[in-house]
């Protein structure tokens, strides 16, 4: 038994055939059926129901499961902590967009004492990244405080949580919207992201048309209105664009074809502007922390979520 066919027999697990498999792990489907019956030899137990083309874990199969996942792991972590910095390091950090989006710069930060290391920044929805985090596709995950307190199917007691900070949900528009415009006509087309907001009242944006996702950014449940955290029971809007695509969404923001209600650091974009709407009585804001498997980590992992806790942004 060897670590080149745990690592094949993880991806089998996953795939539902050998040619995916093969096309994850960069072998020839014959590679990959000769690595999994070298594995099944080695322990004297088949691992898989084969039905035509489907790979099926049996009973030995799923308990080989998690152990080989805590081998590929360990020595993963032996590897990276032995080499130290000259280690090289395939990072690899799952969650929603619009969060790796937000803090992908803070943790390519914390890995700049690694001059071989790699980030893959894996775009999945809170659930599907823990779950990647469980099978070991993901060394660490960004969710909101909203999963985090429900834990989930796939959580662990043995992660660990970092918190990087809150999200706070704003009224955004394009500076030139017709409302943006009203509110500051002298201003000019372009200013500091840090100019001050305009204020509006409830009744002044209700007339205007907004763009929404359809499901929710962070865990893509389906909310239709709700999905952007915009109070619609309170205060309902008239919703023109919906798309799920955040660069279209803001596209139709800058554009000032319509409003939304964004995440803070959207308003990094100097062609954005807030509008604080004080008859509007709430707020949403967004928990966020890095998870991790802190028994499995390697050095530079910890330090990574060391220095994200710390960051200005958390």
């Amino acid at each position: 038994m060897n670590l080149t066919d745990l690592r094949i027999f993880v991806s089998a697990a996953r795939q539902p055939t050998l040619a995916d498999v093969a096309q994850e792990t960069h072998l020839t489907p014959s590679a990959v059926s000769k690595a999994l019956r070298r594995l099944e030899d080695s322990l004297g137990k088949p691992l898989f129901d084969r039905s035509a083309r489907q790979l099926v874990l049996n009973a030995s199969g799923a308990l080989l499961l998690p152990r080989a996942q805590a081998l590929l792991a360990l020595a993963e972590q032996a590897k990276a902590d032995v080499q130290g910095e000259d280690a090289v390091i395939d990072c690899r950090i799952a969650g929603p967009a619009i969060l790796l989006w937000r803090y992908g710069e803070v943790v390519a930060g914390a890995l700049r004492l690694y001059p071989d290391a790699s980030l893959r920044m894996l775009a999945m929805f809170e659930d599907n990244a823990l779950a990647a985090l469980a099978r070991g596709d993901a060394q660490a995950a960004i969710v909101t405080g909203e999963v985090l307190d429900g834990k989930g199917a796939h959580w662990s007691a043995a992660w660990e949580t970092v918190p990087l900070g809150v999200l706070a949900q704003y009224l955004v528009a394009g500076r030139t919207h017709p409302l943006a415009a009203a509110l500051a006509p002298s201003a000019p087309a372009v200013e500091s992201a840090a100019a001050p907001a305009l204020q509006a009242t409830a009744a002044q944006v209700l007339e205007h048309e907004f763009a929404c996702p359809s499901h929710s950014l962070f865990c893509g449940e389906r909310r239709g209105p709700r999905s952007d955290g915009w109070r619609d029971d309170q205060l309902p809007r008239k919703i023109r664009y919906w798309t799920d695509d955040l660069q279209l969404l803001l596209a139709f923001v800058k554009s000032g074809a319509a409003l939304a209600y964004l995440p803070d650091f959207a308003l990094d974009d100097p062609a954005l502007v807030r509008i604080d709407v004080p008859d509007a009585a709430f707020t949403c804001h967004e928990q966020v922390a890095l998870v991790y498997d802190v028994g499995r980590a390697p050095a530079w992992l910890l330090q990574l979520a060391s220095q994200c806790g710390a960051s200005p942004h958390a």
